[in-house]
């Protein structure tokens, strides 16, 4: 495998690999973020619009309003502060850091970008059964005046779990130990697990945390490969984009879709036929990920 350009991003861990520091990290980043979602809650409580809560008064729990959804999608700005909290206390090294060198990082975030905005469009183009058909729904004048606050708010939520997982996590784990199954395959896991969610998606929920798992993979290997978080942070942003702002599921996080699927996440018998497309989506995005990146 062509892993060595993975060096950018472990020689920063050097130093400060120990298991313990890297447990306690995880334990006072996730005790850091904690807290300052408690107050961010309150803060939207009081706060927020009453359209943010919909009909129902779920709107945020199921980001299913406009409003609902970019509290789900801000609040993970303060991962990232709880993240460069736990950088600077615990190891010697910076946020900055995460993403490998700079300039390289931004030539294979474009080139990625560009590769999977195109496969994206070529992709919905193809014409899909009745029963997977999207349908229209929010209103054309509500979504473009969400759309910059929910693009940046995706593209937070997106940096925070990327620089967290593949920028912190994997690269620790990797100055630690040499076999890419620990510092590919535990940062993976945990990333997988973060998505279970049995009381929104019933029978799915098994099913969707294999789905992540393949694609923490992915962004692990696109890391590893190209020595920064550039084309891992592009492949989550185009799928992020596309699930969350293009076309979601019904009744969940589908807040400030354009349309939506006649389904819901917990509907098992529509998932699992569903199920193969998705996997096979997320293969030829990393397939054209790695083409774009000549890896």
């Amino acid at each position: 495998m062509r892993y060595e350009p993975h060096q950018h991003l472990i020689a920063p861990a050097r130093g400060s690999q120990e298991l313990w520091r890297l447990g306690a990290g995880i334990t006072l980043m996730s005790a850091l973020f904690l807290v300052m979602s408690m107050a961010y809650t309150a803060l939207c409580r009081a706060y927020l619009p009453v359209a943010a809560w919909g009909h129902d008064g779920r709107g945020i729990e199921d980001a299913s309003t406009p409003w609902g959804i970019l509290a789900n999608l801000y609040i993970f700005a303060l991962l990232i502060v709880a993240l460069w909290a736990t950088l600077l206390l615990l190891h010697t090294r910076e946020l900055r850091g995460l993403f490998g060198p700079r300039a390289p990082a931004l030539r294979q975030f474009g080139r990625v970008l560009a590769a999977l905005a195109l496969l994206t469009a070529l992709v919905i183009a193809l014409p899909a059964p009745e029963n997977l058909t999207p349908v229209p729904h929010l209103e054309w004048d509500t979504w473009l005046a969400f759309l910059i606050p929910a693009l940046i708010g995706v593209t937070i939520q997106v940096g925070a779990e990327e620089i967290v997982f593949r920028g912190y996590l994997q690269s620790q784990l990797a100055a630690r130990f040499s076999h890419p199954a620990l510092w590919m395959g535990l940062p993976s896991a945990a990333f997988a697990m973060l998505h279970y969610a049995p009381d929104q998606m019933g029978d799915n929920a098994w099913l969707v945390v294999v789905w992540a798992g393949l694609f923490g993979l992915a962004a692990a290997d696109l890391t590893a490969r190209s020595g920064t978080l550039g084309p891992a942070i592009a492949l989550h942003l185009v799928n992020n984009i596309g699930a969350l702002l293009i076309v979601a599921p019904e009744g969940a996080f589908d807040g400030l879709a354009l349309y939506t699927y006649p389904f819901g996440v917990a509907d098992a018998g529509i998932i699992r036929t569903w199920m193969p497309v998705d996997l096979m989506v997320l293969l030829c995005s990393w397939l054209a990920a790695r083409v774009a990146l000549r890896a």
